[in-house]
């Protein structure tokens, strides 16, 4: 940035300096008919043309690695602070405000940095231009030393209602942009229940209440463009007519005037870009505000001050607020009476959400966090596929790449083996965005395979089969216990395939377990058995 900025000066300089050349060369040249200072003038002005075409392109070529550098270093920051904050990163912020700092934030932020190169050109330009023409006219250089702060606080009067309305733009864009994933994401459910049309209705709404915010934002841009050809006009105008008075009372020779006139119409440049450099500039504050917003963002878990010594081997996780204790090595089935429950105590026990939650006797607090991130893994039904090769998005694994018999044992154990053979090019075939080429069904099996090929010591697993069939359910189940022999695997469920092949079932009611034991000892609960059975909807 600081050599676009040197290169910058140094091109507008050589410009600035080409009418007082050209002036010259009439004066002392061709009214006084002198060849050689004709030709002096004239080599001075194919010098000055040579300067600024070199340093016009070293300072952009400067610009334009300030711009890239600058946005590819800001996605560097945004994304490595993505993924520090991890899961609270999603609640935090919106995916809209998200998907808006990768699409504009960051390049808006590059373009604020490359611009300074012609800004500060433009500003010594202008200066240089004021102190010559001061120098020859004090009235002509006083007319530009005053007319150039007065365009500048005239074009300011706009630029703060439109950084007040882009403001209010990128808002609304960010709240529509969340809208429309959500409805992208979730159109299979919409279409089932019938909800198209109303969320189709409320994008509707959205969209207008973004257009207006956009006319609003387009208002004050006609109004900046408009002052930008305005102003600088009739200064110009100004200076041309005043020049003009002064040659013919003899105050100034004809190359000056010639030399003010050239002045005038330079101006007209380094004026223009400097209120582009303006209106740039207040995009990318608007636009690194938003990114600083992401980049001051805390994570909610973090590693505590003073460090436990945790066990090497693997002993149960308890959860005290609710009663909890998983026994390690075997099938545990919790069953909820209210969902929510179940996902909020997942987090506690992944360490997601600050709890009491102990591992081994030693609260989850005092662990590392990416030590329990080794042993505990945590899927949900809401967990994404990726772009990519479909054995690349399988592979969970920390410890290098799962071979090949690793993922194929998985894809046996969640029924996924009709999936891949009906791809063209079996675990090779690209996954779209989301994996929007698979159903729901589909989808949840395969995101338990990449849970199952990540084999960690500890895996919680919410609802794995609430979207496929019950004979498929079923396999899924027997296989599930099986695959996981020796290591601790709790399943959140109220499915009777899945309680019934579980090691151990937990019964929770209102946030505590009320009761535990075999599926079948606990179906004489007539609580369970109304969870479980859906006995109260027949």
């Amino acid at each position: 940035m600081l050599l676009g900025v040197l290169f910058g000066i140094i091109c507008m300089l050589a410009q600035a300096l080409v009418p007082t050349a050209v002036g010259r060369a009439i004066d002392d040249g061709i009214i006084e008919r002198d060849q050689s200072a004709l030709v002096l003038w004239g080599g001075a002005v194919l010098g000055l043309a040579v300067v600024q075409a070199v340093t016009g392109i070293l300072r952009d070529r400067a610009a334009l690695a300030s711009r890239l550098g600058a946005a590819y270093r800001t996605a560097q920051d945004v994304t490595r602070q993505a993924c520090r904050l991890g899961a609270t990163l999603s609640k935090r912020l919106a995916t809209g405000d998200v998907v808006s700092v990768g699409a504009s934030d960051i390049d808006n932020v590059g373009e604020a940095m490359a611009v300074t190169a012609r800004g500060f050109g433009s500003v010594v330009a202008i200066v240089v231009v004021a102190v010559i023409m001061l120098s020859a006219s004090w009235q002509i250089g006083l007319t530009v030393l005053l007319g150039v702060p007065l365009m500048t606080w005239l074009i300011t009067l706009l630029l703060r209602p439109l950084h007040n309305r882009q403001q209010e733009l990128r808002n609304r864009q960010g709240k529509l942009t969340g809208r429309a994933v959500d409805i992208v994401s979730g159109l299979r459910v919409l279409r089932g229940i019938g909800g198209e049309d109303s969320f189709a209705g409320r994008y509707r709404e959205e969209s207008q209440e973004v257009r207006r915010a956009g006319v609003e934002v387009a208002r004050v841009e006609v109004l900046l463009d408009g002052a930008k050809v305005l102003l600088p006009g009739a200064l110009v105008a100004s200076v041309i007519w005043l020049g003009g008075h002064y040659t013919l009372a003899g105050r100034i020779s004809a190359g000056q005037l010639v030399a003010f006139y050239g002045y005038t119409v330079f101006l007209v440049g380094p004026l223009n870009w400097l209120t582009d450099a303006a209106d740039r500039i207040t995009k990318g504050y608007v636009s690194a505000g938003r990114v600083t917003h992401v980049l001051r963002l805390e994570p909610l878990i973090t590693d505590a001050a003073r460090r436990a010594e945790v066990p090497d081997r693997e002993d149960e996780l308890t959860d005290p607020s609710s009663g909890l204790v998983v026994r390690s090595g075997i099938l545990t089935a919790v069953a909820c009476d209210v969902p929510a429950q179940a996902t909020a105590l997942a987090d506690r026990l992944g360490r997601y959400a600050d709890s009491e939650a102990t591992l081994g006797g030693v609260p989850l607090r005092e662990w590392p966090v990416h030590e329990i991130r080794r042993r505990i893994l945590v899927a949900r039904n809401e967990d994404r596929l990726f772009n990519g090769p479909l054995r690349d998005e399988l592979d969970g694994r920390r410890e290098g790449p799962a071979d090949a018999p690793a993922i194929e044992a998985a894809v046996r154990t969640a029924g996924a083996g009709e999936i891949i053979d009906a791809l063209p090019d079996g675990l090779d075939t690209a996954v779209a965005q989301g994996g929007r080429e698979f159903s729901g069904g589909q989808q949840q099996r395969l995101r338990l395979v990449r849970a199952l090929v990540a084999d960690p010591p500890t895996l919680l697993l919410l609802e794995p089969t609430s979207a496929v069939d019950a004979h498929t359910e079923a396999g899924i189940a027997g296989r599930l216990r099986a695959s996981r022999e020796g290591r601790t695997t709790v399943v959140f469920t109220t499915s009777p395939i899945l309680l019934n092949h579980a090691d151990h079932v937990v019964f929770m009611e209102g946030g505590r377990v009320a009761a535990e034991g075999k599926h079948a000892e606990l179906l004489t609960d007539a609580r369970y058995r109304d969870l479980v059975m859906r006995e109260d909807a027949l």
